[in-house]
């Protein structure tokens, strides 16, 4: 794990992002969103646990997962025809450890609530989804960072990126057209037949990481990750932790 992190990090791409790095700007339409504009944020679950794959594996982090995705409905009976297929997360509406937040301060509040409050640390607090930039904008991130939290987001990669986040990591999906084209962190799925790491070769991403796909074939695909990894040093292994040891 790097020493530095997010904005402390003068390489870090969420740093260059504020700076308006190219390839990674936002429609007029998005910078305009307010907390007026988005009156409800649908959350499916909050909570605190250790993060359990990619860069930050092992590190203390309050999950808040947001309910909805582009590339799936989260039903059963639609995941043959969705663009993601293995999506291994419940993102469907709202669960007992989640709600709807009418403004950006409220959901920052149920975040902050999940914190300990002893036992030092920076607060860390990893948005994702479902497709969390489908709700998350700049007063959210805003008001989290106004309670000291360091600001990740994982993503598909397919929305625009708000500003002030602080880290992120981006999973793409095949047949997904990606609208993020650099970022902290590369995560991808691995094997997905249409989408090789070779095709994601020219993005700018500072940690590329294969992930082996889970399910009745784990064991071949972790193989297969390890061997690619082997092979292409620029990639690194992630694996998912939290499911070895039994933490959410």
């Amino acid at each position: 794990m790097p020493a530095s992190f997010g904005r402390r990090a003068s390489r870090s791409w969420a740093a260059r992002f504020r700076r308006g790095a190219p390839g990674c700007r936002r429609p007029p339409s998005l910078s305009r969103l307010t907390p007026a504009r988005i009156a409800v944020y649908t959350v499916k679950e909050i909570f605190y646990t250790l993060q359990g794959e990619g860069v930050h594996a092992g590190r203390p982090a309050v999950f808040c997962r947001f309910a909805g995705c582009n590339l799936w409905s989260g039903r059963e009976q639609d995941r043959a025809s969705a663009t993601c297929t293995f999506c291994d997360t419940d993102f469907v509406g709202v669960g007992p450890d989640g709600g709807r937040f009418a403004s950006p301060e409220a959901l920052a509040e149920a975040v902050a609530a999940r914190w300990p409050d002893a036992g030092g640390g920076r607060r860390f607090v990893v948005c994702t989804g479902g497709e969390p930039l489908l709700q998350l904008d700049e007063p959210a991130i805003a008001a989290l960072h106004a309670r000291g939290f360091e600001v990740a987001v994982e993503t598909n990669g397919t929305q625009p990126l708000p500003r002030g986040l602080d880290w992120v990591c981006v999973s793409p999906k095949a047949d997904a057209p990606l609208a993020v084209s650099g970022g902290d962190e590369l995560k991808l799925v691995y094997p997905q037949p249409q989408a090789p790491p070779e095709r994601f070769a020219g993005l700018d991403f500072r940690h590329r990481l294969l992930q082996p796909m889970d399910g009745p074939a784990l064991a071949a695909n972790t193989a297969a990750a390890v061997a690619y990894c082997l092979a292409h040093p620029a990639w690194r292994l992630s694996v998912q932790t939290h499911k070895v040891i039994g933490v959410r």
